[in-house]
C-alpha cells in the first residue's frame, strides 16, 4: 500500500490578519510581515515533494471537511456557534494568538477533516500510512480556547471520529512541536483510551504548562507524559528522548495506532524555537515511529502537520519525513545539514540534557 498524502489549496488560504511575529500591530508594534503560521511553509513543503517527484509516488488526496457531528464530540456547541458567526461576519479573533479571517470556519473544518480522513484510510487499511497537511493546526486548541493559532483540535476530532466508528480503541498521540500540546492533553487527560505525550521546548507556549509531572487523573493517571526539553537540545537529545521515553511509553500502552501531531519549529533556524533539530532528526523520528508501530499495531502510524514556521527549512524537513514515510529513494537533500551538523551542542551539554531524560525515565517509571 501507498502513503497517503491529504492536503487541500483552500487550507492555504488561512489568513490571520495584521501581525508582525506574534504580536497585533498597533502602538509601539510595527507592521511586519505577518504571523509566522502563513501558507508558505506549508505550500513550499507541498511543492518540493511534487518537484522532487516524491509526490507522484504517493497517493495524492483531500478529504471532505469534518462536519458538526464530528466538531460537537470535541468542541461545545456555544463555541463552534461564536466561531461561524465570526467567520461570516468577516473574521476576528475570539481566542488568544488564534485570528482568523472570512471564511475562517469552514477552512478550519476542512484541515480538521485533512487529518480525520487520513486517520480513517489508515484504520480502514486504505493506507499503509498517512500525512495530513492541516491548516490552520490544532493541538493548542481547548474545547472552548482557541489559542496558539489553532482553531478546532483538529487530531482530536479524528480519533473522537475513529472511535465513534469503533475503528479503534486505543489511540497514542506522539506531539514533536516545539511547543507543549496543551489542547490535546486537556482533551484527554483524564481519558484510559489515549496516551498523550509531547516532546517541547520547556516553557516556550505556553509558559505555564508542560511540566513533566502532569501525568493525568483519574481513569487517565499516568497516560499523559510531557518531556520538556531545554533550548539547544539537538539531534542526539531528541533520539535519546524518543528512544528513552517514548517509545517504552508506546510499547506500555499497545495502541491501535499512532498519531504524530509533527511540527517542524523544533528545526534550527525556526522563529519561534532554539531547539537545532535538522532534518535528520525528523526523519529517524519518524522511522523510529515506524518501526513502533510495526511492532504494535500493524504499521499504522498517521502524521498531522503542526507548527514549522521557516519557509526555507520547513519543505526540506517534510520531505525527509515523507521519504521515511513512503519509504522512498526519491529525496532533497538538505542544503544546511553540514552547518546545523557544525552547530549542534558538545559533549558537555549533551551529558546534561541525558541526565534530564534520565531523570524523567526514572520520574515515569521507564527503566
Amino acid at each position: 500500500m501507498t502513503t497517503g498524502f491529504f492536503w487541500d489549496e483552500r487550507c492555504f488560504w488561512h489568513g490571520g490578519g495584521q501581525y508582525a511575529l506574534t504580536l497585533p500591530v498597533g502602538g509601539l508594534v510595527q507592521p511586519g510581515g505577518g504571523l509566522p503560521e502563513n501558507p508558505e511553509t506549508k505550500r513550499r513543503f507541498k511543492n518540493l515533494l511534487q518537484v522532487s517527484g516524491l509526490m507522484a509516488k504517493l497517493d495524492d488526496l483531500s478529504a471532505a471537511p469534518s462536519d458538526i457531528e464530528d466538531l460537537l464530540r470535541v468542541h461545545p456547541a456555544d463555541y463552534l456557534k461564536r466561531f461561524k458567526a465570526l467567520s461570516d461576519a468577516g473574521g476576528g479573533e475570539i481566542g488568544l494568538r488564534a485570528p482568523f479571517g472570512v471564511g475562517g470556519f469552514e477552512i478550519a473544518a476542512l484541515s480538521t477533516g485533512l487529518a480525520q480522513g487520513a486517520l480513517a484510510s489508515v484504520l480502514e487499511g486504505r493506507h499503509a500510512n498517512a500525512y495530513a497537511l492541516s491548516r490552520p493546526p490544532g493541538h493548542h486548541c481547548l474545547p472552548d480556547f482557541p489559542n496558539g493559532f489553532c482553531l478546532l483540535a483538529n487530531i482530536a476530532i479524528a480519533i473522537e471520529a475513529a472511535f465513534a466508528k469503533d475503528l479503534a480503541a486505543r489511540i497514542a498521540v506522539v506531539d514533536w512541536d516545539v511547543h507543549h500540546g496543551n489542547g490535546t492533553e486537556a482533551i484527554f487527560y483524564d481519558r484510559a483510551d489515549v496516551l498523550t505525550i509531547s516532546l517541547h521546548q520547556e516553557r516556550n507556549y505556553p509558559l505555564d504548562t508542560g511540566s513533566a509531572e502532569d501525568r493525568g487523573d483519574g481513569a487517565g493517571a499516568g497516560l499523559n507524559m510531557n518531556v520538556p526539553l531545554p533550548p539547544g537540545t539537538g539531534h542526539k537529545g531528541y533520539l535519546e528522548a524518543m528512544e528513552r521515553l517514548v517509545v517504552p511509553a508506546l510499547k506500555r500502552f499497545q495502541p491501535d495506532t499512532i498519531v504524530v501531531a509533527c511540527g517542524f519549529d523544533a528545526a534550527a533556524v525556526d522563529p519561534l524555537g532554539r531547539m537545532l533539530a535538522t532534518a535528520a532528526t525528523f526523519r529517524k523520528m519518524t522511522e523510529m515511529m515506524l518501526e513502533a508501530a510495526a511492532d504494535l499495531c500493524g504499521g499504522k502510524l498517521v502524521l498531522v502537520h503542526e507548527g514549522g514556521y521557516s519557509e526555507v527549512y520547513v519543505p526540506f524537513c517534510g520531505h525527509a519525513v515523507v521519504e521515511a514515510l513512503s519509504a522512498s529513494d526519491t529525496t532533497a537533500p538538505d542544503p544546511l545539514a553540514d552547518t546545523f551538523a557544525a552547530r549542534q551542542p558538545g559533549p558537555r551539554f549533551d551529558a546534561y540534557v541525558s541526565a534530564l531524560i534520565g531523570d524523567m525515565a526514572d520520574l515515569f517509571g521507564h527503566p
